[in-house]
């Protein structure tokens, strides 16, 4: 299972399917091989899928000072 707490960025926790880096490698650009500012947008979603099939729809990730923690109750609504 991934976990999401471990790395610089939550979606990290997945391999890019994009440029194939592997969990907790950042994403690069596959014609140049620079590392790229934002993630991959296919891992991004990689990532959201296996988050929600991990912890349902109404957990969210948040990043507090101690680092990326798990709301299990952070999307739910008053």
């Amino acid at each position: 299972m991934p976990d999401f707490t471990a790395h610089r960025h939550p979606a990290l926790s997945v391999r890019c399917p994009e440029c194939g880096k592997p969990v907790g490698v950042w994403c690069r650009d596959p014609a140049t091989g620079q590392l790229v500012d934002d993630l991959h947008p296919p891992r991004q979603a990689a990532a959201d899928l296996a988050f929600l099939a991990q912890h349902g729809h109404l957990a969210s990730v948040e990043n507090t000072p101690h680092g990326w923690q798990i709301n299990p109750q952070g999307r739910a609504r008053d």
